[in-house]
């Protein structure tokens, strides 16, 4: 099956022809897990998005599926309990994505540390009990001050107390996104890239039954009938809501911008991902994190209000991060002109929102209430003269609340920090929310989609259990992945592959390595080993990928962490997609043009 640009024309069809039940607007994280299970429920599902999928926010994460203990430093107990329990589903419905690996947290003796030795022992247990990894090999432990300097000898000594271990996964957000998108297009969903909702389009009492909409690549505006339309757009969802000109629009976001920088492990080198406040009393806290040879570090958390569609890294937000980053690894001395990539990428963070805050930063920033505070110093006093156990404290700790925490999901939030609402006129909007939280987010908009089918439709639509709703190369058994995957290994050993390349491939499309491997009956493609020819073939013709930033940025990562390859790779992967997807010299020279100038964005050529 295949799902490409042939295969969009048809879907455009499709969209201009046929009433839908449901038409989700957006294709980053979101509107994908929403297509997913809607279509897996039976619904005639259709689903547009303005630009790649994943192009937004959704390709432009810290890349961890987060467990997110940096709650836990305001005491957030019930956003941890969500999160590391909907880690586990994500892991379980897309196996070859999100890996569990162990999560460096240095602590040192500073003002305004988030913890302390002690306090970071009671939240890691806490942590650990929530996430239900006790007693297993992922549990948590602390090293002291001379093993954390044997695992990482740049960072700072000085004030350095020691460090907590927890488990945490990595991820790779893009792929999380075109994998769902794949699997509900299996399922029968209709999706179009390139589409953008420009007007609604409302029935005879003025309920909302559609969208006008713009084909970007042909520049055709065509009508998309639908039963339901639900607005999952991100950043945007305040921007396609004013598109709903018979109600009144209230904002809801609060976007912030979140950049990382990528520079060669040779110039800072870790042996696992790490994550320590900035150091600069600011309530931050930054990642740093080894990937493919390379280190990433971020993020910042700043208000945004500039152009959503195209956010930058700006001279600013290089200096925080370096200060940060050379503070800590001070014999480093990281610089501008060592930075090989970056990205930019805007938050789609509700207003109101207290937990909604990325960073420990802005929202969370509150302070913790007197009497559970009291509460907590008198228990850790008892514990330390020994007349209360660990246990008690642990509860302190769970009892603590900070006044804006959220104590409960209030009912129009499916998980916290999102937000779902249905408009005066019918319109549905589902924002906010965290990557982890994305199949939660949808099963709870697909409750109130089946309930308003049944009441204004009389259509019934079966329940599905979303946790075991596995996405495209997910196929296999989630207790089991590392022997899985070893087997689509050699799949593609099978066909002449290296091992090394074997195994990228397996990493990178899971159960879909037999499909993938399919291409290599057509021989490499000039300028391309069998493995890229394969790995591009099969992109384009089944992961909609219509341009050389789409592949060489969003379906794998040559542009953030592979700069050295760039230039041998570019040209050929241009002339193949030149060649699949019969382009004239014209279409190939603006491709090429466009291509350079994601790499020089990516690159800071600006700043340098």
């Amino acid at each position: 099956m295949t799902f490409s640009l042939e295969s969009r024309q048809q879907a455009i069809q499709n969209l201009k022809n046929e009433q839908l039940d449901l038409l989700i607007i957006g294709g980053g994280i979101t509107g994908a897990g929403v297509a997913i299970q809607s279509v897996a429920s039976g619904i005639k599902t259709g689903l547009i998005e303005m630009q790649d999928f994943a192009e937004g926010t959704s390709s432009r994460s810290t890349k961890l599926v987060h467990g997110g203990i940096r709650y836990l430093k305001t005491f957030d107990v019930g956003v941890v309990a969500d999160t590391v329990s909907e880690r586990a589903v994500v892991q379980g419905i897309a196996p070859h994505i999100p890996r569990p690996t162990p999560m460096l947290l240095p602590i040192y003796d500073e003002p305004e540390a988030t913890y302390d030795m002690f306090s970071v022992k009671i939240a890691m247990d806490l942590y650990d009990k929530l996430a239900g990894v006790t007693g297993t090999q992922y549990a948590n432990y602390t090293i002291d001050r001379k093993e954390v300097l044997q695992r990482e000898p740049g960072l700072k000594s000085d004030r350095l107390m020691g460090a907590g271990v927890y488990l945490d996964f990595v991820n790779n957000d893009a792929r999380l996104v075109i994998e769902n998108i794949k699997e509900a297009d299996e399922l029968g969903a209709t999706v179009a890239s390139h589409v953008k909702a420009v007007g609604m389009t409302y029935d005879a009492n003025g309920r909302v039954n559609g969208l006008k909409a713009h084909d970007e690549l042909t520049d055709e505006t065509f009508d998309i009938h639908a039963k339901l339309v639900i607005n999952t757009a991100g950043p945007w969802v305040d921007k396609v809501n004013a598109l709903n000109t018979e109600v009144k629009a209230q904002e809801t976001l609060r976007p912030t911008k979140g950049i990382h920088l990528v520079v060669d492990s040779s110039r800072l080198s870790v042996p696992q991902p790490t994550y320590f406040d900035s150091g600069l009393h600011d309530g931050r806290m930054i990642f740093v994190v080894p990937r493919e040879g390379k280190t990433y570090f971020g993020t910042t958390d700043t208000d945004y209000t500039g152009d959503y569609k195209h956010p930058r890294v700006e001279q600013t937000d290089v200096d925080y991060l370096l200060k940060a980053i050379n503070n800590r690894y001070p014999s480093v001395d990281i610089a501008l002109n060592d930075i090989e990539a970056s990205w930019a990428g805007l938050r789609p963070l509700i207003s109101n929102n207290g937990s909604s805050d990325y960073n420990g930063g802005g929202a969370n920033s509150g302070k913790v209430s007197e009497e559970s505070f009291n509460n907590l110093i008198k228990t850790v006093d008892d514990y330390e003269n020994k007349t209360a156990a660990r246990a008690d404290v642990e509860k302190a700790i769970s009892q603590l609340r900070t006044a804006h925490a959220e104590e409960t999901v209030n009912p129009s939030q499916v998980s916290r920090g999102s937000s779902l609402k249905v408009a005066e006129n019918g319109l549905m909007t589902l924002s906010g929310g965290k990557i982890t939280d994305y199949r939660k987010m949808a099963a709870g908009a697909l409750e109130m989609i089946r309930d308003i089918l049944k009441k204004d439709f009389n259509e019934t639509v079966r329940e599905i259990d979303s946790k075991k709703l596995q996405v495209s190369g997910g196929h296999f058994d989630p207790n089991n992945v590392e022997e899985t995957l070893k087997f689509y290994t050699k799949v593609a050993m099978s066909k002449g592959i290296s091992e090394d390349d074997a195994t990228d491939l397996a990493n990178r499309f899971g159960s879909n390595v037999s499909r993938v491997v399919s291409y290599a009956d057509q021989g490499t493609a000039d300028g391309l080993n069998l493995k890229e020819t394969i790995s591009l073939r099969y992109s384009v013709n089944e992961e909609m990928t219509l341009t050389p930033v789409d592949y060489l940025l969003r379906r794998t990562n040559f542009v953030l962490f592979h700069n050295d390859q760039l230039a041998a790779i570019k040209q050929p992967v241009i002339n193949e997609m030149a060649r699949l997807l019969n382009w004239d010299a014209a279409e190939k020279e603006r491709q090429t043009a466009q291509l350079d100038a994601a790499i020089a964005e990516a690159q800071l050529d600006y700043l340098k």
